[in-house]
């Protein structure tokens, strides 16, 4: 396949074309053209990611349910790897939080850009700051609560409301559980083809990607540069700072979390982890989906680090539908750089919320490219961010998108190290092919 047909090239290759015409845009006059006949594509992408993001979450969630009980019937081998694996995401999202409050890489824009982007999107944050003075007079019960709907159809129509969602999928995976039999099976064949077939339509809704990022970028230089192109070369700034954290704070998660998972659990390096499991990183950094690496992760995993196939069989499947540390860890900083380049500060309320929400959205979130960015409107939108903010962080996304899989991947595999380890199912590692 040529370089060219490749959506992640097309998609830097939108970002840069989106740069230019903006630029040229800015220079030319043709600002009012831009704004009328481009930027209605970048809405409409935008609007794609929030119409499959409840139909993502219900499909994925259900399917990883019921796939437990198929996989082992939920036994002490289930309950430990969903453990380990909640674990390692809610530590990723926490090193995500710190390191974009420290770092604050939104704040990198200066206070006429932040002003003229409340500006834009005013009467979406005067929204949220009314309902955010509702939410100080909840009780302290009340977030819990609201967990759980009185009416499913209502609260699949708001994205807002994707707790609830959650809470519908697990409560409905359970129940298929509980059915069995041929009627259970039924259903879990429905919702396991319900969810290829959205799959699908999430990699259909990415092959535009390279537009909509185009759009975006060129109505976004618009909006923030007009006739002052140094504002441009602002937004370029922060966003490769935005970059930079993103990748320092996956690195640290990875040398941090990992390795001492592997000293608690077991006798093998990180050094030695990484050099059975290469071939699996490379691919998932190449193609950005678990799901299409996972028959490699598996091959790694048995052969090179020595893992029965009992576990890793049981383990790695469940990890490529439940286990998104990288993405949960880029959802977390995503969220709160967007929060600050629009100039709103987030209270540890809506940070907490970030870390529960953005667990059981990694739990939600397909192991397929751009699956990512859906489970990150989830996040903004619960914790009253406007998501039309994503436009931001979009032109960068792909690349980040390689990076996250590439710690997905890996924290798949060192949980299944772990597993086999504490399970006394771990041979010696062969790193001779």
């Amino acid at each position: 396949m040529k370089w060219y047909r490749k959506l992640h090239w097309q998609i830097i290759l939108g970002l840069i074309l989106g740069l230019l015409w903006g630029l040229i845009s800015a220079l030319a006059g043709f600002n009012e053209f831009t704004l009328d006949f481009i930027k209605p594509f970048g809405t409409i992408f935008i609007t794609l990611l929030k119409l499959i993001a409840v139909p993502l979450v219900l499909a994925s969630l259900v399917a990883g349910v019921t796939s437990l009980n198929d996989t082992a019937s939920l036994s002490r081998m289930g309950g430990k790897t969903v453990l380990i694996y909640l674990c390692t995401t809610i530590f990723a999202i926490t090193i995500g939080l710190v390191s974009v409050n420290l770092w604050e890489p939104g704040k990198a824009l200066p206070e006429e850009t932040k002003i003229e982007l409340q500006e834009t999107y005013k009467d979406n944050v005067g929204e949220k700051e009314e309902g955010a003075m509702l939410v100080k007079e909840r009780r302290p019960l009340d977030f819990i609560v609201g967990i759980v709907p009185d009416n499913f159809f209502k609260s699949a129509s708001e994205n807002s409301n994707m707790l609830q969602v959650v809470f519908v999928a697990i409560l409905l995976g359970i129940g298929i559980i509980k059915v069995g039999g041929e009627k259970g099976k039924l259903l879990v064949n429905v919702f396991d083809s319900f969810n290829d077939v959205i799959i699908k339509i999430v990699d259909l809704i990415m092959k535009t990607a390279p537009y909509g990022v185009f759009a975006l970028m060129a109505a976004l230089i618009v909006d923030l540069a007009g006739d002052d192109l140094g504002k441009a070369g602002d937004l370029l700034y922060a966003l490769g700072a935005y970059c930079l954290v993103v990748v320092s704070a996956l690195i640290l998660h990875v040398l941090l979390v990992y390795t001492a998972m592997f000293k608690i659990f077991t006798k093998v390096s990180l050094g030695t982890f990484f050099k059975a499991i290469r071939p699996a990183m490379l691919l998932g950094f190449s193609t950005s989906s678990s799901s299409a690496t996972l028959p490699v992760t598996m091959e790694r995993v048995e052969k090179n680090l020595g893992v029965e196939e009992e576990v890793s069989s049981f383990v790695l499947p469940i990890g490529a539908t439940i286990n998104m540390d990288g993405t949960s860890l880029y959802q977390a900083v995503a969220a709160v750089f967007i929060a600050q380049a629009l100039g709103m500060d987030l209270t540890i309320i809506q940070q907490l919320t970030i870390v529960l929400t953005a667990t059981l959205a990694s739990v939600g979130a397909a192991g397929v490219p751009g699956a990512g960015i859906v489970m990150l409107v989830v996040v903004l939108q619960a914790i009253e961010v406007p998501v039309e903010g994503i436009a931001l962080i979009l032109g960068v996304d792909r690349i980040l998108d390689m990076c996250r899989t590439t710690v997905n991947i890996t924290g798949d595999a060192a949980v299944a190290l772990t597993v086999a380890s504490s399970e006394g199912k771990l041979g010696t590692p062969n790193l001779d092919d």
